[in-house]
């Protein structure tokens, strides 16, 4: 079977940006193309645990990110009023010199892989996607919508959520369902006496800040929704301050500060998880395309990073020659752990929907934080 060496990146978000430099560590020409012709990244803050940070030194890119954002040791969680009722530990695991977590703004942290990405000598197009993929058992022939082509010993789908390239290749696979959540951030100034990421837990909602540099944090809420209709930017200032509205102290004090320019962002919540097989002959699929979860625990990135890690390890394991082997032992590692992550965080968001147990929530959320300290 012929190796791999010539490799086409579908999506240039996290996950696919991870996997381009770590092929190019290996020694892959790697293409990349996204659709977004500015390579633009929208959002708040994003949230890092330690398994995040673990895989982004992987790649290369964890001092930028502590430098650009905010790291700290430890999760403060609270009720509503603000009282703080215990501490989830974040151990070291990237090393004793990268805290245990962190936060970031998602438009740094794009910027800082982008940059890497280029730096690694990876070929991006942008503004381009593919139109077609036809393949054999040497390779895939790849049409693209600006009207050329190319051939590929491999393609990666990395292209998110509703992933073009998971419906071609797997066209019954499970769709993107609503979880009946919706997730609203806004980034807000940082009192000096935050430094940790902290939750606070609402009877049927959960609200938390976390720092994203030294003068900034974001907020994000948690609500309970009866469908994914769309909801207008111009509502979302209003809208949020009436959700918020069970909670005092420093979330209260947010709340009452929340205007047009504290730069709120709202989505519904999807999630989605292929069983299995992740590939189709030489396509194979990465991130969210294959296992999209809700935000519970801060580790949706952190696992699309993983997977980059692992199926870059696997591919070049023997030389690069072992293409059907690699993707196997690929989705092999890593399909209980994102499966672990998709399936506890739709239970957290359960428990927060229905108002159940605070308990129930707190271990849920340790004990699945302690599996993911394990080794990838």
């Amino acid at each position: 079977m012929k190796k791999v060496e010539k490799i086409l990146i579908v999506g240039g978000g996290i996950g696919g940006m991870s996997a381009a430099i770590q092929l190019r560590k290996q020694g892959a020409q790697v293409d990349l193309v996204e659709q977004d012709k500015d390579w633009q990244v929208y959002g708040a803050g994003i949230t890092l645990s330690g398994p995040t940070l673990r895989a982004f030194k992987a790649i290369g890119v964890v001092e930028s990110i502590m430098q650009q954002g905010y790291c700290a040791d430890g999760c403060a969680i609270a009720l509503a009023n603000g009282q703080i009722i215990g501490e989830i530990p974040t151990p070291r695991i990237a090393g004793p010199e990268v805290p245990g977590g962190g936060g970031i703004m998602r438009p740094v942290l794009a910027r800082i892989l982008s940059q890497a990405t280029l730096d690694a000598g990876v070929s991006v197009r942008l503004g381009v996607t593919f139109s077609s993929i036809k393949q054999d058992a040497d390779g895939v022939d790849v049409e693209f919508v600006d009207g050329s082509s190319a051939r590929y010993d491999l393609v990666i789908g990395a292209d998110g959520l509703h992933s073009k390239v998971r419906q071609a290749i797997f066209p019954d696979a499970p769709k993107p369902s609503f979880t009946g959540q919706g997730a609203w951030r806004a980034v807000v100034p940082r009192p000096a006496e935050v430094v940790q990421p902290m939750m606070f837990m609402g009877h049927h909602t959960k609200a938390g800040v976390n720092p994203v540099s030294n003068d900034e944090m974001y907020l994000f809420f948690l609500d309970k929704r009866a469908d994914n209709s769309f909801i207008s930017p111009e509502q979302w200032a209003g809208i949020l301050a009436e959700e918020l509205a069970e909670f005092s102290g420093l979330v209260g004090d947010i709340r009452d500060g929340i205007s047009a320019q504290s730069r709120i962002i709202y989505r519904p919540l999807e999630s989605v998880l292929v069983p299995g097989p992740w590939h189709a002959g030489r396509v194979a699929l990465l991130g969210d395309a294959i296992h999209a979860t809700t935000p519970h625990l801060a580790s949706g990135a952190g696992i699309a990073v993983e997977d980059a890690i692992v199926l870059a390890e696997e591919l070049f394991r023997n030389g690069g020659a072992d293409v059907a082997g690699a993707l196997e032992r690929y989705a092999s590692r890593r399909m209980e752990r994102s499966r672990l992550v998709v399936e506890n965080s739709l239970r957290l968001g359960v428990i927060e929907q229905e108002g159940g147990s605070q308990q129930e929530h707190e271990q849920l959320m340790r004990s699945t934080m302690q599996l993911l300290l394990q080794p990838i």
